[in-house]
């Protein structure tokens, strides 16, 4: 598998980051107080200094060194372990736990709330008793 990104032009790893966001060049541009056509000449620069780097890092989200070590196949290798399709097609999503255990619990706030809501009739329908009783 070929990769688009070359190993080490840090201007086209800012670039698929920035897409990856789903950031346009203006918004980058927007953030960083510098023209958008600056933020092409960026990307198109295989380095850059480490405090721009730093600035145009935090506007990313991400850290420097997330930048310099950016690679496609990594995020395709993330991407292939966390969401894969097994034999039966069916997308495993990794969940982190029992659904049946959520729907469990879901289930005893409903009649907790129930409860209550019951409860404060009851409360209502004594107090207006009371108020009968005096008038």
């Amino acid at each position: 598998m070929t990769t688009t990104t070359k190993p080490n032009h840090i201007g086209r790893k800012i670039a698929r980051i920035r897409e990856l966001r789903g950031m346009k060049q203006e918004a980058l541009a927007h953030e960083l107080g510098i023209s958008q056509q600056s933020v092409s000449h960026i990307e198109q620069s295989e380095t850059l200094d480490d405090v721009k780097l730093e600035e145009v890092a935090k506007v990313l989200g991400v850290t420097k060194e997330g930048i310099e070590n950016f690679s496609e196949e990594a995020i395709l290798n993330i991407i292939g372990n966390t969401y894969h399709v097994d034999n039966s097609s069916a997308v495993n999503y990794g969940c982190t736990f029992n659904p049946l255990d959520k729907l469990i619990i879901a289930y005893e706030e409903k009649e907790k709330l129930y409860e209550r809501l019951l409860q404060a009739e009851k409360d209502k329908v004594t107090y207006l008793e009371e108020l009968l009783k005096k008038n």
